[in-house]
């Protein structure tokens, strides 16, 4: 046998259907053999592979051993001359194994091999070379003096930016998305490394392979599409701890002594360092905005204050208490800036109107809560009604003044509807335009583009066109059909379209989910229609403001209750739970296709908890639950804990 391929999973089903679609079409011409070892997955990826691919060897794990251990499982029991460990996050061209193999073939030297790789988006990596991390070119990627000269021999060494990303090279770390090797290379110097949990693997066992007298290199000639970040969440913090820890112990095992330890300490500072910076940021992206905010609030109503006190309220003298300013203005702002957060105004697609309903619900407020106030604490109706004109007007301009400096658009256009391009034939795009609509609402227009030289008048044009046509039509997003164009032919047109903000998907034959850039749409996506989503932010605010002020409410009342519900211990345990954001009020009811719906926490009670349940079917079950989904309602949890509130103990 020639191959046999490796792909762990964990989680990432869609993204893993279409990786063996891609590779049963690559290996068309080939004796090989595909193991997917699945790392104890919940997303229903086991069942997917056993119905869907039944030729895959399939290893189910009931937990989540790691990575290298879950590809040692696999590497044991393989008869491959080569082995080639996969990301199930890829796609591959229909050429990709054959010409790898046939240049391994050539090159006897050659123990690893690696690949080009692009984006969603059709960038190409860095990453799909790198150099051996020492201490000096861990050093250099830190610090940023790699970002700062790419194409640097000395700085870029990380990335080996001095060798073109085009041609066929000799490197020294093979990327872990595709690792192809050969077999008896793998016997002599040993499989993955197993205290590698995950990253890190890649770079020992490339090292293993230079050590052992073998070579390893970059293949350009044929590329794939790597997902990045869609499995592993490279931003995160425990990205960084884990990918660094693992330098660690690289560098304890490779490097001696003093050598060793300069190592593990550049890259300890390294751990801290990001760590610190990662908080940082998110902690500046948060408050940033209501900062400036109540800044700009500020500084308004204190010039309101002293402008209204002496040409309207004391001309003959005087002047307002010190309270105003320093305890009334204080308040105006938190409701505000309160109000605005709840109404979506600090959201990333923000609305004008949603800060402008945010000012004026706060200002409806402050305006209740001043008739109430005894009479030495109205201190003036105007200031308020002033404040909030100030705020209406001063919140938007700031914002679009920023903008423009960044060169940025702020606010999200009211109309949103979505321009798309489908690239395919007659047949398959009639599929997929089906599905396109059934999942979202808001298409202002859906233009076919055919591979065909000979089209009729459905289409708008053809793919050797698809760059004009996308300027023409100012597309929002391009829908590959991967059942009539190549792998090769979808991987050349991404690239063409990398100078444009549009987002590339691509549909598998006879699948109902299009994979994209940055996300997954399942067939019936009834949380991207023009629905009341509960995954919209202002719905899941609500529900965790609800939950949260509930949750304090019958803590309160407790020394009561616990005499009325069944239960109390869990009662009071499932409070805690909804306090701390480990559990929600109201969730779906059980089932097993859960997961294709938008996340939410676990429920104290199922939204089927009024119902018998030898009532419900499976199919019921579920059409509630995308109910539930897609037009949420506040006040259904409510009535619902009304209805059930002696059964917050289950």
């Amino acid at each position: 046998m020639k191959l046999s391929i490796v792909i762990v999973n964990y989680n990432v089903r869609f993204f893993l259907e279409q990786c063996l679609i891609s590779v049963q079409k690559a290996l068309t011409s080939m004796e090989a053999e595909v193991f997917v070892v699945d790392n104890n997955s919940q997303d229903e990826s086991v069942a997917m592979v056993a119905e869907k691919f039944p030729w895959v060897k399939l290893i189910a794990n009931t937990d989540n051993p790691g990575f290298s251990k879950a590809n040692n499982q696999a590497i044991r029991v393989a008869k491959g001359e080569y082995i080639l460990l996969l990301n199930p996050d890829t796609v591959v061209e229909e050429n990709t194994f054959v010409d790898t193999l046939a240049f391994m073939d050539a090159h006897p030297e050659a123990g690893g091999l690696g690949i080009k790789m692009i984006d969603g988006k059709g960038h190409y990596l860095p990453e799909s070379k790198r150099g051996l991390p020492s201490p000096l070119v861990a050093l250099y990627k830190i610090s940023g003096l790699t970002s700062l000269f790419p194409k640097s021999k000395r700085f870029a060494r990380y990335y080996m930016g001095h060798l073109s990303a085009d041609e066929n090279q000799e490197v020294e770390v093979l990327a872990g998305a595709f690792m192809l090797m050969r077999h008896s290379v793998l016997q002599e110097i040993g499989l993955l490394d197993e205290d590698f949990f995950m990253y890190g693997e890649d770079v020992d066992l490339s090292y293993r392979i230079i050590k052992g007298g073998y070579k390893n290199y970059y293949f350009a000639d044929s590329s794939i599409i790597h997902y990045k970040g869609e499995s592993t969440k490279k931003g995160s913090l425990n990205y960084v701890f884990i990918f660094y820890k693992a330098m660690v112990i690289f560098a304890e095992k490779h490097f001696g002594g003093s050598y060793a330890k300069l190592f593990s300490l550049v890259i300890n500072l390294a751990i801290y360092l990001r760590a610190f910076l990662a908080i940082f940021r998110r902690l500046l992206e948060r408050i940033a905005k209501p900062l400036v905010d109540a800044a700009f609030l500020a500084g308004g109503l204190l010039y309101i204050e002293d402008y209204w006190e002496n040409n309207h309220r004391f001309i003959a003298g005087g002047e307002y208490p010190d309270e105003l300013s320093q305890i009334a203005f204080p308040i105006y702002i938190l409701t505000w800036l309160g109000s605005v957060f709840i109404s979506g105004g600090y959201d990333k697609n923000l609305k004008l109107s949603q800060l402008f309903r945010g000012i004026a619900v706060g200002t409806v407020a402050i305006l209740v809560a001043y008739s109430l106030l005894p009479e030495a604490w109205r201190f003036s109706r105007a200031i308020i009604i002033l404040g909030a004109a100030w705020a209406m007007l001063i919140l938007p301009i700031w914002r679009v003044l920023f903008g423009k400096m960044r060169g940025r658009k702020v606010f999200a256009s009211a109309q949103s509807d979505k321009r798309i391009l489908l690239v395919g034939g007659a047949a398959e795009l009639e599929r997929v335009n089906r599905l396109v609509k059934e999942s979202q609402s808001r298409i202002s227009y859906c233009g076919w583009v055919g591979v065909e030289p000979d089209l009729s008048d459905k289409f708008v044009g053809s793919v050797k066109d698809l760059d004009d046509l996308v300027s023409l039509f100012e597309v929002d997003e391009v829908i590959f059909c991967s059942a009539d164009m190549s792998a090769k032919d979808i991987f050349a047109a991404m690239a063409k379209l990398g100078k444009y903000q549009v987002e590339i998907k691509i549909a598998p034959p006879a699948s109902q989910f299009i994979i994209g850039s940055n996300s997954i749409h399942s067939q019936g996506s009834w949380y991207t229609m023009d629905f009341n989503a509960i995954s919209k932010p202002a719905n899941k605010r609500a529900k965790r403001s609800f939950d949260l002020g509930l949750a304090l409410l019958l803590l309160l009342l407790s020394p009561i209750l616990i005499f009325l519900i069944r239960r109390p211990q869990v009662f009071l345990k499932n409070a805690f739970l909804v306090l701390l954001a480990q559990m929600s009020w109201v969730s779906y009811a059980d089932h097993k296709e859960n997961y294709r719906l938008p996340k939410i926490k676990k429920g104290v009670l199922p939204i089927s908890v009024s119902l018998a349940k030898d009532s419900l079917s499976e199919s019921t079950i579920l059409q509630l639950n995308q109910l539930y989904a897609k037009d949420y309602r506040l006040e259904s949890d409510a009535q619902l804990l009304w209805q059930n509130w002696r059964s917050l103990g289950n």
